[in-house]
C-alpha cells in the first residue's frame, strides 16, 4: 500500500507561482511513474506532468510546458510540482499519482492523493 498526502495549493493572482508537494509513505517499491493530474467540474482528469522513475524521463502537457517543473526528493519520498506564470485556466483540483507494479494482472495499480485546490485569479 502507498499513501499520498498533498499540500501547497491556494489562491494566487495570474502570473504568480505555487509549489505543490506530495509526500509518499508505505510500500515505496516497484514504482513505475509519479505524476500530477488536474480536474475541473464537468471535465475529465488530465495529465499535467509525469516522471518515469527508472529512466528519469519527464513528460508535460503542452499547456504547461515551460511554466511547470516536476521533480523528486528521494530522501524524503516526495514529488513536487513547481508552477510558474500561473494562468486562470490552471484553476483546478490537482492530484498526485503513483503507479506501482504488481504481481497480479494487469500488472500495475494507481494510488492517488486527496487533491489540493489551486485557484488563479485574473
Amino acid at each position: 500500500q502507498v499513501q499520498l498526502v498533498e499540500s501547497g495549493g491556494g489562491l494566487v493572482q495570474a502570473g504568480g507561482s505555487l509549489r505543490l508537494s506530495c509526500a509518499a509513505s508505505g510500500s515505496i517499491v516497484s514504482i513505475d511513474t509519479m505524476g500530477w493530474y488536474r480536474q475541473v467540474p464537468g471535465k475529465e482528469r488530465e495529465l499535467v506532468a509525469l516522471i518515469i522513475v527508472s529512466g528519469a524521463i519527464t513528460n508535460y502537457a503542452d499547456s504547461v510546458k515551460g511554466r511547470f517543473t516536476i521533480s523528486r526528493d528521494n530522501a524524503k519520498n516526495t514529488v513536487y510540482l513547481q508552477m510558474n506564470d500561473l494562468k486562470p485556466d490552471d484553476t483546478a483540483v490537482y492530484y498526485c499519482n503513483v503507479r506501482r507494479r504488481t504481481l497480479a494482472k494487469p500488472g500495475w495499480y494507481d494510488y492517488w492523493g486527496q487533491g489540493t485546490q489551486v485557484t488563479v485569479s485574473s
